[in-house]
């Protein structure tokens, strides 16, 4: 079973030791209710690290009013046994007193890329988002940190954040895991009751469409994006499509579609909000 430490000073001390050693560090961050998609974060991470660290930790500062952080899924019985069964050495999980202690005032701004796309739908989400991987960043110092390519919006600001503040860490990303439909792994997944899930799966079919229409010589983007709406919403549990956005990757709105762009997507499916994205390989 991995060390589980829950204080900032016992989790410092430990590592401090280890890079003393001449270890090197890799770092998984996570919300816990651990999925595939995180497995494939932590993979990466032993194979190019001398020791491995998950934080398990569902940050307040990144959920908005009404949204879903009470009912997050939380299980860290579970998380703890996947964590051994991949060959991580650390589980950090605190509790919100130990990361945000009284007086706590402190925030990072990400500024402009951090109000687009899922900024505009949950304002300071990404506030939120950097100022605790920041905290996590300086708390495990870790050589190399690990992001899933399905939250891209979140991997594409913590690469600049961390160039901006120069945060002596490698970033590196994991391209999205999907499950055998199609649906990219997400902890809010269980959310979605059977029948939803099949109106779920409408979304990685929608980037099938999109790739068909890209093939066949469309490269117009408002089209592409006006057929995929379409398409998503004919499905009978879809509450709502936020968004379908083709961006190049740095997230400029693209209105020609090139190889390399990312398609990114926002769909209310019951109770469950989900993002995507699909890199544009035609």
């Amino acid at each position: 079973m991995p060390l589980l430490f829950k204080k900032v000073k016992e989790l410092r001390n430990f590592l401090k030791s280890k890079r003393c050693e001449g270890k090197e560090v890799g770092f998984v961050p996570t919300m816990g209710y651990l999925h595939e998609g995180h497995a494939e974060l932590i993979k990466l991470a032993r194979m190019q690290n001398d020791v491995v660290v998950v934080s398990i930790f569902v940050n307040p500062t990144q959920f908005g009013e009404g949204e879903d952080y009470d009912r997050y899924p939380r299980d860290l019985e579970r998380d703890l046994e996947l964590c051994e069964r991949l060959g991580v050495d650390v589980v950090f999980a605190p509790d919100e007193k130990e990361m945000y202690p009284a007086g706590y005032r402190t925030r990072v701004c990400v500024g402009e890329l951090g109000k687009v796309l899922e900024g505009a739908f949950r304002p300071g989400h990404f506030d939120g988002v950097a100022t605790v991987v920041v905290k996590l960043f300086n708390i495990v110092q870790p050589d190399r940190a690990y992001f899933g390519e399905k939250d891209y919006q979140q991997l594409k600001i913590i690469q600049q954040v961390v160039q901006d503040l120069n945060v002596p860490v490698e970033i590196v990303p994991v391209p999205v895991v999907r499950e055998k439909d199609g649906l990219a792994y997400s902890s809010r997944n269980v959310y979605l009751k059977p029948e939803e899930r099949e109106s779920a799966r409408a979304i990685y079919r929608s980037f099938l469409l999109a790739e068909k229409m890209i093939k066949a010589g469309e490269r117009d983007a408002e089209r592409i994006k006006q057929a995929m709406k379409a398409f998503i919403e004919r499905h009978p549990h879809v509450k709502a499509v936020d968004y379908v956005e083709i961006t190049d990757e740095n997230l400029k709105p693209k209105k020609r579609v090139e190889k390399g762009d990312r398609i990114l997507v926002a769909v209310r499916v019951g109770n469950a909000r989900l993002i995507d994205n699909w890199k544009v390989e035609a």
